[in-house]
This record gives C-alpha cells, structure tokens and sequence, in this order.
C-alpha cells in the first residue's frame, strides 16, 4: 500500500483527499498547507494529521501529491524527487520553461514516477472514444467559464486552455508548424480570454477558444474527420459520432442526405459513456503505474510539452499586444 501525503487542501485538494480515500491503494499519511483555518477544518474533517514542515510529510511518504498553486510545484517536486518519492502535480506541470524542463530531467535521473493531473484525459466522454480511431484533420474547441479569482496567478492558457492543448497534442501525431494567437487580460494582469489556432505538419488544424470571464460554461471539442465528426462535450459528459453508414453499423438512427455526388446515408452513434469519477481514476492509474512499473498516463514529458505549446501561444499574444 503507498503512503500519501497531499500538498494543498484547497477546493481542488479537497477533491484529492476525497479520492484518496476511496483508493484502497493508498493511505492517506497527512497534507501540508499553511491556511490555519484550511487546515483545522480539513483535519478535523478528515480525521488527518496536518504536518507542519513540508520535508516532513515527503519523508513519511511514497506518493506525494501537489495540489498547490502553480508557484510552488517546482519547489515541491524538487524536494520530493531528490528523496526518491514518487509525484502527482497538478497542471500545469511548473511556472516556467526552465523549470518542467529541469522537472523532466530530475525524474529521468531518478526512479520516481511523475504524472501530471490533466484531469480531461480521464473525462468520461472522452475514455468513450478508447476504441475509436481518431485522425482528425479539423478540430474546433470552445471551453468557457465564468470567472473565479481561484486560478488566476496564471494566465486562461495555463488555466484553461492547456487542457484541450494536452488533449490534443495527444490525438494528433503531427509535430505543429504553426501557431497564432490573439488574446485579452480583462480581469486580471494576464490574458483572460483567447483565441488560438495550432498548424500541424501533417495538414491538421486546431482552433480554440477559451475565456474564464464568459456568461455561461462551456467545455466542447469538435473533431472533423475523414467520413467523420465527433463531438466531445466534456461539461455535461456526452459523445456523438456522425459518420458515413456501414454495413457494421446496426442498430443506430440513419438518415438520407443529398449530395452533390448523390444520396449519403448517414449514421448517428452515442457511444456508452463509463461512469467514472476523473480525478479519483487519474489517481489510481497513477498507484497502478507506480506498483506495476508501467509508464504513466500522462508523464512529465506529455505535461512539458503542453507547457511548451502554452508558453508559445502566449508569446504570440504578448507580441501581438506590443505591435498593436
């Protein structure tokens, strides 16, 4: 059984040790967090033992889990990787460049395991698509949220946006040629809403859009495909498929279209979408990959590279402001 201790006990954090609970993988040894109020509620809550010294709980543990705010992740896993401790942090993987790259080196250099919480990979509506073979050659996101101050030390494409730039860099296996950007700070010091679209070499493109001061939620992705579009509505945890119809498609709604080239028929499919909770799966395939020492889901690798694609993206706007 892995000993676990937790770092941030805030909204989020609180989501963790729910899951960590729940995983009879794992026994939750303590967290830190420097709320004196957080921190009664969450022990007495919890029935926990709250470490007063960070270097402390890494010592107690296997596992440690950083749900801090995006400033402390290096130092954090730093500290727990060089005591040979195994580290779930939270997205983004680090506050800068040159800290995930020098994340990615320590863990190469050790015999820890790092996975990166981008929570969408284990979204329900996108584990429906597992058996689907995805090529998509257009992909159109929008995820839009109302504004909460929570999240703000880093801009909406390191809040938001870097999810569907994870999600993606995933499905396309293509190198990008090419990114523009636009993008606004409205509320905060750094963009609070943006538009992004991403060139694949392969011919492949991707639009998206994201805005945490929006009216209404939204979190979709449209995948245009050959013969196919798939719709991915990670909010409300839907799949639709509409493709050309095959004999092997039975037992789905079909309609007639006309076309230039004639009548289609077209086929409408909901895959069976699993009843799992993300963050207590993303957790526990994280305990699986470190007792069976497999590679993990999303490893420090895939969570620099979308750091790396995010810090371009921003590059791009911060460019666009001084010249405009």
């Amino acid at each position: 059984m892995l000993k676990v201790g937790v770092f941030g006990v805030g909204h989020l954090g609180k989501f963790h040790l729910n899951s960590w609970k729940e995983i009879k993988k794992a026994e939750l040894k303590g967290f830190y967090d420097p709320d004196d109020a957080n921190a009664r509620e969450v022990a007495d809550k919890y029935q926990l033992t709250r470490f007063s010294n960070p270097d402390s709980l890494i010592d107690a543990c296997d596992l440690i889990d950083i749900v801090a705010p995006t400033p402390l992740h290096f130092e954090l896993c730093e500290k727990a990787i060089r005591k040979g401790k195994h580290v779930f942090v939270e997205k983004p993987l680090a506050a800068t460049m040159d800290q995930a790259r020098q994340i990615v080196q320590l863990v190469r250099e050790s015999k820890t395991k790092l996975q990166v919480g981008h929570v969408e990979r284990f979204n329900p509506a996108y584990l429906a698509l597992q058996s689907i073979p995805l090529n998509p050659l257009f992909i159109e996101v929008h995820r839009l949220a109302q504004f909460n101050p929570r999240g703000t030390e880093v801009s909406v494409i390191l809040d938001l946006m870097i999810h569907d730039i994870d999600i993606i860099l995933s499905i396309v296996r293509s190198e990008v040629k090419s990114i523009s950007a636009s993008g606004v700070a409205v509320m905060t010091d750094t963009p609070d809403i943006a538009s992004v679209r991403i060139e694949f070499n392969n011919g492949c493109v991707a639009n998206l859009t994201s805005s945490r001061i929006s009216m209404k939620r939204m979190r979709k992705m449209r995948l245009f495909q050959k013969d196919a579009y798939i719709g991915i509505d990670f909010l409300n945890k839907k799949t639709e498929i509409i493709k050309l119809k095959t004999p092997e498609d039975v037992d789905v709604f079909a309609f007639d279209i006309e076309t230039p080239n004639g009548k289609k028929t077209l086929a409408l499919a909901n895959p069976s979408v699993p009843e799992v909770n993300a963050i207590r799966m993303e957790l526990e395939k994280f305990c699986d990959a470190i007792l069976l020492d497999t590679p993990t889901l999303v490893s420090e690798v895939d969570g620099l590279r979308a750091m790396d694609i995010a810090h371009q993206i921003l590059f791009k706007i911060k460019h666009n402001s001084i010249n405009s």
